[in-house]
Formats: structure tokens, C-alpha cells, sequence
């Protein structure tokens, strides 16, 4: 029903404006016991030998939803109805920001994928934090925080992280730095290792002052070269980085059938979905067999239905997570994926 009704009516809508009107119609039927029944009745499958273990947490199966559908940390109950045994927040940063100017948002139906250069717009921590409140998470909830884009220095930049992570460190059960997103002025350069210690050290520091453990990961570039990742791999396993999220959205136009003309209509942004997958799965495999299996990963990227979701696993990652597979096959997904992983 999603493909042949469901899709085609959000699909004759702005894509920023089609996923604003999902998750407004998914606020709406919070509180209506039946209605939730229903969906969990329908979408939710119960898979016991799926259950992780990881960073101290019981995940009830590996597929997660990655950051960039649930911007404002207002919609993880409703999304979670579908299976997600996590549901990932944000990018968060400490300051309410409008992102960059619109559209910023680009499906490619043929290829199903999606660009995007949003910004990291979002209402920022004090806002989400105001959310969880009001509705207690009925999952495992990672908050992915960022900078602000106007913060330059890297005073600046390591105190936003700092005050995300302490603001919201007693409402939710895992943290993700995204250092890697290529819609934000200076973003990446976080991820050359010299700046990265700087800024995740204090975190580490911080964290040790909490009573609770909660795990930070690393939300890496599927663009790196080989030494630049090495570089932060051999960080992560000295530092106590708890795992690694691989990865995020691309800046490569390579192999899309969508045509050239339209693609260079669209301009910047970062590419998500079908065509990403490839990469993600390179650099899932990459990392763990670097690491030996030291490091957790969290693979995304590009992962559509049960056959990427099986290859992620099998190449080395702990959990998977979905984003744009969620827009084109719709919430049916996560109960297929699970069925073929049983």
C-alpha cells in the first residue's frame, strides 16, 4: 500500500515538505492506544535470536533509524512502532538553527536516493530535551550531536560539543559525533585526527564525572582515504571511543542514472541511499578488519531491504541503521529485514 498510495501522494510534494507532513500525521495519533496497537500489531516482529549486546545496552535487533528523520527528538515513540529497536536524534546542536536556505532537499527516483545540504537545521538540545520529558523514550535513544555552524574557532566549536553532550547526557542512552557532515562550513575538518582528539578528549573526560556510562561513537566520512581513517581508527581504539557509525552521506555523483543535467541543477549536498551502499559496505568491511573486530560498528548507508541489510552484517557491523530506505520502501521494511535475518 505504501508504494502504490502512500508514496506516490508524498512524492507530489517538496521532499522537505512530504517529510514534515509523515511526521506531524505520526505526532497526531500520539495517545491513541488503539492506533499504536494496530501499527505495532502490523509492522513490529519479535525476533529473540536477533538480540544484541552491545555497549552495555540490549538492543532487541539490530536495526536502528539513522539521524536525519527525527531532526527535533519529537517522533521516537511513533517511529519505533515500526521495529526499530533504536532510533537515532538529531544532528542536535547546543543552538536552535534554521539551516541553510531551501530547497535543500533533492529526490532521485531513479536511483533511489536523495541529496540533501539541510545544514543540520534543528531546534536545538534544550528544545529535544524539553521532548523527551514530556514523552519517555519507549526504545534505546542516540542523540547525534554537531556544532553550530556559526561557531568557527575551535574553542568555540569543542564548547559546543561539550555543552550538547553534558545537556543531554541524563536523556538518552548513547551519544554520536557527527564530525562528517558535508552540508556544515568546517564540519569534516574535524575528522583530520589532530582536531578530533582535541574536541573528543574533554568528552571523555566529562563522561567520567557521570554516575551512568553512556557510549560515544564516531559518525565517519565514507569519503576518506585509507590513512586518514587509519589515523582515526587508531585513535578510537586508544582513546575509549565505544564504536564507530560508518557512515555518512557522500559527496560523490559516481554511477547515479539519474541525468547528469539534473544532478548539476541540484549542486552541493550530500548523497544518500541505493547508489551509497557500495561505499558504506566497502567501508564497513574496511574497518573492521583493520580494527580485527575491536571496534563496534554501526553500518549505514544505503541499506534499502533485507539483501544490504544481510551483506552489512556479514562484512563486520554490530547494528545497521536506515534513513533513506525508510522514505522509498516504506515502514514495511524493518519487519522484512528482520523475517530474512531470522
Amino acid at each position: 500500500m505504501y508504494k502504490r498510495l502512500i508514496r506516490p501522494i508524498l512524492f507530489c510534494f517538496s521532499p522537505e515538505k512530504a517529510h514534515n507532513m509523515t511526521m506531524r500525521a505520526l505526532r497526531a495519533t500520539r495517545g491513541f492506544r488503539l492506533c499504536d496497537k494496530l501499527i505495532r500489531l502490523v509492522f513490529r516482529r519479535k525476533s529473540p535470536s536477533l538480540r544484541r549486546s552491545l555497549f552495555g545496552l540490549e538492543f532487541k535487533n539490530p536495526v536502528g533509524l539513522a539521524a536525519g528523520i527525527d531532526k527535533n527528538g519529537d517522533t521516537y515513540n511513533e517511529l519505533s512502532r515500526f521495529g526499530f529497536s533504536f532510533i537515532e536524534i538529531g544532528s542536535l546542536t547546543p543552538e536552535p538553527q534554521e539551516g541553510n536556505p531551501k530547497p535543500r532537499l533533492f529526490r532521485l527516483p531513479k536511483d533511489r536516493a536523495v541529496i540533501n545540504r539541510m545544514g543540520i537545521n534543528n531546534k536545538g538540545v534544550a528544545k529535544a530535551i524539553d521532548n523527551i520529558k514530556a514523552n519517555p523514550p519507549k526504545c534505546i535513544l542516540c542523540a547525534s550531536i554537531a556544532k553550530n555552524t556559526s561557531s568557527a574557532a575551535d574553542s568555540d566549536v569543542v564548547e559546543d560539543y561539550k555543552k550538547a553532550f553534558s545537556h543531554l547526557y541524563d536523556f538518552v542512552d548513547m551519544f554520536t559525533l557527527n564530525v562528517s557532515c558535508p552540508n556544515v562550513e568546517g564540519l569534516r575538518n574535524l575528522q583530520d585526527v589532530s582536531y578530533l582528539s582535541d574536541l573528543v578528549d574533554p568528552l571523555l573526560d566529562l563522561r567520567v564525572c557521570y554516575d551512568t556510562y553512556k557510549p560515544i561513537l564516531i559518525k565517519v566520512s565514507p569519503d576518506l582515504d585509507h590513512d586518514e581513517l587509519n589515523e582515526i581508527l587508531n585513535y578510537c581504539m586508544l582513546s575509549g571511543i565505544d564504536g564507530i557509525v560508518a557512515g555518512n552521506t557522500t559527496i560523490s555523483r559516481g554511477g547515479l542514472k539519474t541525468k547528469p543535467s539534473k544532478v548539476q541543477r541540484i549542486g552541493k549536498g550530500g548523497l544518500s541511499g541505493s547508489p551509497l551502499f557500495n561505499k558504506s559496505l566497502e567501508l564497513v568491511r574496511y574497518i573492521h578488519q583493520y580494527t580485527k573486530g575491536r571496534l563496534p560498528i554501526v553500518g549505514v548507508g544505503g541499506i534499502m531491504g533485507p539483501e544490504e541489510a544481510k551483506a552489512m552484517l556479514e562484512a563486520g557491523a554490530s547494528l545497521i541503521e536506515i534513513c533513506t530506505g525508510f522514505i522509498y520502501e516504506g515502514p514495511s521494511v524493518v519487519k522484512r529485514i528482520l523475517k530474512s535475518l531470522k
